[in-house]
């Protein structure tokens, strides 16, 4: 079962284009199965030869199993996620031959609770774009990190993968990859663009300077470490916390966070629903209603200050 899995990861990075760290997230949940497995044959005794399970002797009955060993050490959504990366995987091997009936089919996931975004107000994320100072070493650098991150809404992870080219400073739209290696053009607001103009000549310099000692730099990269290094997505977030906690945000402030904001922004502002979907690379309408909730809060807070019976003028 290993080499399937190994098999399976490939498939999921070369064929499907998913992320490293979602291909590394499939892997770890179906390792842990296979630990599982392993532990104990088919018929519940303790495998005592360590011979190699194959997927076509895993049974309900055995996924059940791990199932209950994960509840109690383990959030509904972790479960639900793990489920989920079994159900790719005996899909896979149900094509390849190598299964004959899904040992998922009757197994149903735990319901995960309604997932509350958090996201910063309009004055919140204005004073994180102020708080990268002079005094800074890469304070353009990181301003133009914030902008961009705000301005677009992208995911950590597509913002460090950025190259150069992929900005039109011209027509001022951005090119990202996201999930599934899915191209989407995302306009960019002028705030945005002049932020990443002004970082540029700082990164040219580190470029510069590191090739002159003939070190290695990334020349396409769009945002560098100080070691002429492609920036890091836990780079990303050190920074973004660190500098929301210099702007006084008692919560605490990560990249998605900002994504949170762009979309939450967006719809209180009127946009609707398919296009902030659109912008976010979101394959399922669904996954970008969860945002409707807060600005139907937002409408009901505009309705009740404004309209002549809304309740607090009746009190």
């Amino acid at each position: 079962m290993i080499k399937t899995i190994e098999i399976f990861t490939r498939w999921l990075a070369i064929e499907k284009g998913y992320s490293e760290h979602t291909v590394s997230g499939y892997q770890r949940d179906l390792r842990e199965f296979y630990s599982h497995i392993v532990e104990r044959d088919v018929r519940g005794k303790r495998d005592k030869n360590g011979r190699s399970v194959c997927p076509g002797e895993i049974t309900p009955g055995h996924v059940r199993k791990f199932i209950v060993s994960l509840h109690g050490r383990n959030s509904a959504a972790t479960v639900a996620r793990k489920i989920s990366a079994l159900r790719t995987f005996f899909r896979f091997a149900q094509r390849r031959k190598l299964l004959k009936k899904d040992p998922l089919s009757g197994v149903s996931a735990p319901k995960v609770g309604r997932f509350i975004p958090v996201f910063l107000t309009v004055d919140e994320t204005f004073a994180l774009l102020e708080a990268p100072q002079k005094k800074d070493t890469y304070a353009l650098r990181d301003r133009a990190i914030l902008e961009l991150l705000y301005s677009t809404g992208m995911r950590v992870s597509e913002l460090v993968s950025r190259n150069i080219a992929n900005l039109d400073f011209t027509e001022e739209v951005l090119t990202v990859r996201g999930k599934g290696n899915k191209e989407r053009l995302v306009p960019v607001g002028r705030p945005a663009v002049e932020a990443v103009r002004c970082w540029l000549p700082q990164r040219l310099k580190l470029i510069e300077k590191r090739a002159g000692r003939g070190r290695t730099v990334e020349n396409e990269a769009l945002f560098l470490n100080g070691r002429g290094s492609r920036l890091s997505t836990r780079s990303v977030e050190r920074l973004v916390k660190a500098y929301g906690e210099r702007a006084g945000i008692t919560q605490i402030v990560t990249p998605h966070a900002l994504r949170h904001s762009f979309a939450t922004h967006l719809l209180e502002m009127g946009a609707d629903l398919r296009s902030v979907q659109e912008l976010l690379g979101h394959a399922s309408l669904s996954t970008t209603q969860r945002y409707t909730h807060l600005t139907l809060d937002h409408l009901a807070g505009v309705y009740d200050k404004s309209h002549p019976l809304s309740i607090e003028d009746i009190k």
